[in-house]
């Protein structure tokens, strides 16, 4: 009977892997997508994850354990039954039930001849483990038709005949295409194929497997054997990603793949796609594409003829569980043949050769073999070169365990200048030792042997150099008040802008507070941050700044927002890590000189830095414009400067009119202040500022050097902040006479530090003439005066907003910007 598909037509075949039919629910998803394509199609489908692994378990302990065989066969049989109750239905589930039943009662047969011949060959562990292939075969078809689809069961064993040799199972072309033909013919009503992964027959008509990744195989087959225009393969993942996402959090999904990058990166241990899988698609030039079952409308990966050119380098695989071997001396140089008996003595030990390495000069042969063929591997060698050995023309061959193999991969490599350099450069940025390279002709990969213990290391980093923006920054966020909570909401707004108009990634990936911490392995949600804190983990500073220092991302700061003397003291500490600190701090400045100074060193040079503009000042420029000054050579006299935004304010608002309690109560409830007001008006606060200008200017000067005469009366420098704020009124008086008696004589009061080239160091509330540069500014405004030798008669002035949160934390993003500048 002709069948009502012709042989012409424009086949795709899908696949769908064991977690793709876990469940009832899933099954009913992978029913879903295919009625709403195109037909003809065929579908190749494993068993349902963990049924293979239950039913090799029944093989391999039927010798040893007779007893629960029966109950185990039991409980397979009752899951797979409620699995056809749920899904089917009449005639379809009760013909579903008939082979299900069947199946198992030849199963027992097959598993009490395996109890009683005690032991379980490779064919009968091929026969049993086919069952969960036949089984989920049947399932889908017959929902599938219960949907009023039209189509037909396959049992691969049928069709597919192979035979296995060293390089794995060899399809039988000839036999295969025959009994695929006579299969098609006696089947003339249906288009939709539902087949058997994994399973086959060898020309005897033995059952058989496909080995590893069997079913991917399987599926390539068939569509050569249908003359498929595409392969899909449905997983759990969204497609061939650049590296392992278990190992390197930044791993990005691949658009397209050429079929000889998708080998190299199947060849070292990408799981989503077998070398073998690759051969029949390549042979006929059968696109294939890798989705993902559980989110279908993502694009996945599609590997053909070409890949996108969208990037040098493709991706990176690791082969763990290696050992090295090096075979060295001077007799092997110009003598033929070494290699040759090298090989073929470990090709007679069954040793297989993963990498192989040699110098021009000949006098050694390294390679890698498997962790668990080492011993064999050495002992071959010594063997085949014991004459030499002995005579001392060769040295013991070297061993070394515990390797991995690391490669990188990409079709544009060929040609193209640079990408060794970034690869090994990356290597050792990370401090990672490399043992032994090798690379092909083709250019298409490079590969290097690395200690074990650093691969998942390697493999970070060199990803990182190639796929993250040398602008990429690792950012630890620690204070979450006013100027922290600020700086996190500006990144967030211009974080975007930044990464795609000038390539700078900023990745905030932890925010602590003093008791809590939030941490994320790519980057934090900015927009839910403040809810999410309160969530967090316990806070632990090691661990929090352990996970914010990674070696795959090229450049980490940590972000001091806190008052924090305790915080301060780590800073040498992180720069010596190689973490750049940012800070509004001023305890790590204004400390002991020897710590300064070391702090300083730490800092010097190509490495990391330590930014603190805006420790005097807020967002102004008055560091950097001393530094300016130094560096260039002119010599600084005196800075002298309004340096405390709160008092600026408080001083612009005090008038006569209300009273400077009132002032500065208000100035509380507006966060112009710190908490406790007795911090800004005891002009300890413009101390700081003034000890970090003279250690600037390269005096050693103190904090218990500088002469201040603060604002807060003695009866209330005790006591709690309310009590303070209630008894304040009381000295009001005196205030207002202060500010009175400078009218009268036509200056104003503000509140200024100075400090000389010699030292002198003041900071005290003083008289200027209504005409002066401090009497002219506005609100929170911060001015400071440079007196220079080339600014003497005209000294330079920067002006500005110096206090709030918003001002502070601009600062500190602009020092953020000015590290990967």
């Amino acid at each position: 009977m002709r069948s009502s598909v012709p042989a012409s037509a424009d086949w795709r075949v899908h696949k769908f892997g064991g977690t793709s039919l876990a469940t009832p629910a899933r099954i009913r998803h992978v029913a879903d997508l295919l009625g709403d394509r195109d037909r003809p199609l065929a579908v190749v489908v494993s068993a349902v994850s963990g049924v293979t692994d239950r039913l090799l378990a029944l093989a391999e302990n039927a010798h040893t354990d007779p007893d629960g065989l029966s109950d185990r066969l039991q409980s397979l049989r009752d899951d797979q039954r409620a699995m056809v109750s749920d899904l089917l239905n009449g005639d379809t589930a009760a013909s579903v039930l008939d082979a299900l039943d069947q199946d198992l009662d030849d199963l027992a047969d097959v598993l009490r001849a395996t109890h009683l011949m005690g032991t379980a060959p490779d064919t009968t562990r091929a026969l049993v483990a086919g069952y969960g292939e036949l089984w989920s075969t049947r399932l889908l078809g017959g929902v599938l038709r219960s949907r009023g689809l039209s189509a037909a069961v396959c049992d691969a064993r049928e069709v597919l005949v192979v035979t296995h040799e060293k390089l794995g199972p060899v399809v039988d072309w000839d036999a295969t295409r025959r009994q695929f033909a006579n299969w098609r013919a006696a089947r003339s009503e249906f288009d939709i194929l539902v087949a058997t992964g994994f399973i086959a027959t060898t020309p005897d008509g033995v059952p058989t497997t496909l080995g590893r990744n069997g079913s991917d195989h399987s599926a390539a087959l068939f569509a050569s054997l249908l003359g498929a225009e595409a392969l899909t393969i449905w997983t759990d993942t969204d497609g061939v990603m650049s590296a392992d996402p278990r190992y390197v959090p930044d791993a990005r999904r691949l658009d397209v793949l050429s079929y000889e990058e998708a080998l190299e990166m199947a060849y070292f241990g990408a799981g989503v796609i077998h070398p073998r899988t690759l051969s029949p698609a390549i042979e006929h030039e059968i696109p294939i594409t890798i989705r993902n079952t559980f989110a279908p409308d993502r694009p996945g990966t599609r590997i053909h003829l070409e890949d996108d050119g969208a990037s040098v380098v493709k991706g990176f695989s690791t082969i763990d569980d290696v050992a090295l071997l090096n075979l060295e001396g001077s007799g092997m140089i110009g003598v033929p043949g070494i290699a040759r008996r090298l090989f073929d003595a470990l090709e007679d030990e069954g040793v297989s050769v993963i990498l192989i390495s040699q110098g021009s000069s000949e006098h050694s042969i390294c390679f890698a073999v498997p962790q668990a063929e080492a011993k064999v591997a050495r002992e071959a060698a010594e063997q085949a070169f014991y004459a030499e050995l002995d005579r001392g023309q060769l040295r013991t061959v070297e061993l070394v365990p515990d390797c991995s193999i690391l490669a990188v991969v990409g079709d544009r490599m060929t040609g193209t200048p640079g990408v060794a350099a970034t690869f090994f450069g990356a290597l050792g940025e990370a401090s990672v030792n490399v043992r032994a390279i090798a690379q092909g002709s083709s250019e298409r990969n490079i590969s290097a042997v690395v200690d074990g213990d650093d691969a998942h290391r390697a493999l970070r980093a060199v990803h990182a150099g190639f796929y993250l923006s040398k602008r990429t920054l690792s950012i630890g966020v620690l204070g979450a008040g006013n100027v922290g909570a600020a700086l996190l909401d500006q990144i967030r707004t211009e974080a975007d802008r930044l990464r795609d108009e000038q390539d700078i990634d900023l990745r905030v990936r932890g925010i602590a507070t003093s008791s809590r911490m939030l941490r994320a392995e790519q980057r934090l949600d900015l927009g839910t941050w403040r809810d999410d804190l309160a969530e967090g983990d316990a806070a632990d500073l090691d661990a929090f700044v352990d996970h914010v220092q990674t070696d795959y991302h090229p450049h980490t700061a940590i972000v001091d927002c806190t008052a924090s003397g305790a915080i301060a003291r780590h800073y040498r500490g992180w720069l010596e890590r190689g973490i750049h600190v940012v800070t509004p701090n001023k305890k790590a400045n204004t400390g002991a000189w020897d710590a300064y100074q070391a702090l300083q060193a730490a800092s010097r040079g190509p490495g990391p830095q330590y930014r603190y503009e805006t420790t005097v000042g807020a967002g102004l420029p008055i560091l950097r414009t001393l530094n300016s000054l130094t560096e260039t050579g002119d010599q600084v006299h005196r800075i002298e400067g309004i340096l405390s935004g709160t008092l600026s304010y408080l001083f612009n608002a005090f008038d006569g009119e209300r009273p400077f309690s009132a002032i500065l109560r208000q100035a509380r409830d507006e966060g112009f202040t710190e908490p406790d007001p007795r911090d800004d008006l005891s002009g300890m606060d413009v101390a700081r500022k003034v000890v970090i200008l003279a250690r600037e200017m390269g005096v050693s000067l103190g904090l218990d050097e500088v002469s201040v005469d603060g604002l807060v009366p003695g009866p209330l420098r005790d006591g709690s902040v309310p009590s303070f704020l209630d008894r304040l009124p009381e000295h009001d008086a005196d205030m207002t006479k202060l500010l009175r008696d400078a009218r009268a004589n036509d200056k104003v009061l503000r509140f200024v530090g100075s400090v000389t080239r010699d030292g002198d160091a003041s900071v005290r509330l003083r008289r200027y003439p209504v005409d002066h540069a401090f009497a002219r500014i506005n609100h929170t405004d911060n001015i400071v005066r440079f007196q220079t030798d080339r600014y003497a008669d005209t000294p330079l002035i920067v002006q500005g907003p110096g206090a709030g949160p918003q001002v502070t934390a601009a600062g500190v993003f602009t020092d953020l910007l000015r590290l990967i500048s």
